[in-house]
């Protein structure tokens, strides 16, 4: 997917076979664009103990930038691990590329393989946009996203640096993030205190948030939601009559009495009672717009036969 749309890697060689060599780690250096900023060390740690028990199962990619001085273009947490267990070379395969076309294929590598911080994600989308000159629905393609997907985490650029940096860090969450992007720079750096001292969830920090701009409380638009679903909830439940009283349950072992019933010509017929896997099925879904208009991305697929509803609800961990 990346190679065609940036048509870089690209081998002109018709053999396919890549040598490895080895290339001493003091000549070697990461790579510029590498779009993770913040590296696990414990991870690193747990990688260089896999490296050490059983090899180096995959080399790294890099490429000569000057003579007997070589670029990361892929693996870099595997060079960190090298370098922690005090190697002297490195397996590798050098690749010829052009700067250009080593930070493009870095920054994809990275993208498709690490699990990237939401900030660190944008900027690898906006450097890849800028190296490449591309624009959202071109990358957005090539990277097998949706273009609202990539718009929506380039907007968190938008967000001054320290914001970034707590994201980063792991102090607030995306979705603290997106909650504060209609502050101005001197709005956000004090709402981002709040938020970090007082310990607010995402929902208290759109409350507060919306309480800044004088607009209403998305806690209040919530409540007044789910009491209308409430109230369409009990429109269709079956419910007694006034002066009625829900009919007993027969005593174990006993048939029901027979009941004559005797109906006017003219009177019309009570209403069937609906199906109780129907409501309980509507009372799901209900269940699950509450949770979309809440600001969980939730998927459905539902189908139909003659013994059963089938319902599969898919929420992604990361929001």
């Amino acid at each position: 997917m990346a190679f065609s749309l940036f048509n870089f890697g690209k081998s002109d060689s018709n053999d396919s076979k890549q040598k490895v060599v080895e290339i001493k780690l003091d000549q070697i250096v990461p790579n510029r664009y590498q779009p993770r900023q913040v590296f696990d060390k414990e991870g690193i740690q747990e990688l260089a103990q896999t490296i050490d028990e059983h090899g180096l199962l995959q080399p790294i990619v890099i490429r000569e930038y000057e003579p007997a001085k070589y670029e990361i273009i892929a693996g870099e947490r595997r060079f960190r691990a090298m370098k922690l267990l005090q190697w002297d070379t490195a397996p590798a395969i050098v690749e010829k590329m052009s700067d250009s076309e080593a930070a493009s294929l870095a920054l994809v590598e990275n993208l498709q393989r690490s699990q990237l911080s939401s900030v660190e994600e944008a900027q690898a989308y906006r450097r890849l946009m800028d190296l490449n000159h591309l624009t959202q629905a071109a990358l957005a393609k090539g990277m097998g996203k949706s273009q609202s997907f990539v718009a929506n985490k380039l907007r968190l650029l938008k967000l001054i640096k320290p914001v970034q940096t707590a994201i980063l860090d792991h102090r607030i969450s995306e979705r603290h993030g997106r909650a504060l992007l209609d502050l101005n720079e001197k709005q956000q750096r004090a709402m981002l205190m709040r938020v970090v001292n007082n310990r607010l969830t995402v929902r208290q920090t759109e409350d507060e948030v919306a309480r800044l701009l004088g607009r209403p409380l998305p806690s209040e638009i919530a409540k007044q939601k789910a009491a209308a679903r409430q109230r369409e909830l009990s429109a269709i439940a079956p419910v007694a009559e006034p002066g009625q009283e829900a009919p007993a349950a027969p005593a174990p072992g006993t048939k029901p009495a027979k009941k004559k019933a005797r109906r006017k010509k003219n009177q019309t017929k009570p209403a069937k009672q609906i199906n109780d896997a129907r409501l309980a099925l509507n009372t799901i879904k209900k269940s699950i717009k509450l949770a979309t208009d809440s600001g969980f991305k939730v998927t459905t697929k539902e189908s139909d036969n003659d013994q059963s509803y089938q319902l599969v609800i898919e929420i992604p961990k990361k929001q």
